[in-house]
């Protein structure tokens, strides 16, 4: 353990020194200020066509998702997702509760929600993907493995340096999206009730297990589910920089196959062998919503089993390889 904190130490040092944790931070301070200006404009427009009225304008949602359910221009799929849709608002209607309403803690739930399945994977990519290959680019790791330190310490310090990131970028996206949507929302909302519980069976919703819970709470659990996904996604990169020599390399193959991913969960319902694909299970938020899976039969247990085999896998390839391929050359 003594020789493995000062390897800790150095890997955080030389990570702050390639300034790309505050290059992530500067995306998220310049991109959370547009989508809150984009939010608070559809606030404005939706309050003056229904008079403030959310009762009204959620029963005007409802009713164009059913007109909708008519047209032979809308496929199934969507129509399925329509009808859960429609089910889940009505049900927010009869209990009195607007699942909208306009605060920094719900467009923070909301930006989250909307951000797990690529924007934070991208994010945490950024750092995962050049800890060892950028070593390699560099020629430094030739004088890191000459020190009488073995090298599964090595990678592990990297790996332990990495969840450390990992968190923080989690709470730093959490912390700048509510900061900064409260001054335009306000920062109450904590305590307002959230339905989970909805359990999807074909196109009807099952409403027995859902409660109420507050957002506080309901935060918690979805920023644990952030967390998961991130972590995931950091030790496949993390495997990928130790297979591949160019840190350009790694980023390009771990974009590509995030990309590939929200293509195939809007395309892959029909090809249910894709479930057992990471990048398919990335959206574990949608489960605390009572979304339609993007395949039948999919579950948050399911997605977590497949995510948590996907990084410990990972993390055997990257140690074996690191240990026992000649890096040197």
């Amino acid at each position: 353990m003594n020789n493995i904190l000062p390897l800790i130490q150095n890997e955080c040092i030389k990570v702050i020194k390639k300034k790309r944790f505050y290059v992530i931070l500067l995306v998220i301070l310049l991109l959370v200020p547009m989508f809150t200006y984009a939010q608070v404009k559809s606030a404005e427009r939706n309050q003056g066509k229904f008079n403030d009225d959310w009762r009204l304008e959620l029963q005007q949602r409802i009713t164009d998702n059913q007109n909708s359910l008519g047209s032979d221009r809308i496929p199934e799929e969507w129509k399925q997702y329509r009808l859960i849709f429609i089910q889940q608002m009505q049900y927010y209607l009869d209990q009195d509760v607007n699942p909208n309403q306009p605060t920094g803690v719900n467009f923070t739930r909301e930006f989250m929600n909307n951000a797990v399945s690529l924007f934070i994977p991208l994010l945490i990519m950024a750092i995962a993907s050049d800890l060892v290959s950028g070593e390699r680019t560099n020629g430094t790791i030739k004088m890191l493995l000459t020190r009488p330190v073995k090298r599964w310490k090595v990678l592990f310090s990297k790996l332990v340096t990495l969840v450390m990131f990992v968190s923080l970028i989690i709470l730093a996206t959490y912390a700048i999206a509510y900061g900064i949507s409260g001054l335009a929302f306000g920062y109450k909302g904590f305590q307002l009730p959230v339905f989970t519980g909805f359990r999807i069976n074909g196109s009807d919703v099952d409403v027995s297990s859902v409660h109420a819970v507050p957002q506080w709470q309901y935060l918690m659990m979805q920023a644990g589910l952030v967390w998961f996904v991130s972590l995931s996604v950091a030790m496949l990169a993390f495997m990928v920089s130790v297979l591949v020599r160019s840190t350009a390399a790694s980023i390009v193959v771990m974009m590509a196959a995030l990309i590939s991913g929200t293509i195939l969960t809007n395309m892959a319902s029909a090809w249910t062998s894709a479930k057992y694909l990471f990048m398919v299970n990335l959206n574990l938020t949608s489960y605390l919503e009572g979304s339609l899976p993007p395949i039948e039969g999919m579950t948050l247990n399911f997605s977590l089993a497949v995510l948590g085999i996907w990084a410990l896998a990972a993390v055997i390839i990257s140690f074996t390889v690191f240990t026992r391929r000649d890096i040197l050359n």
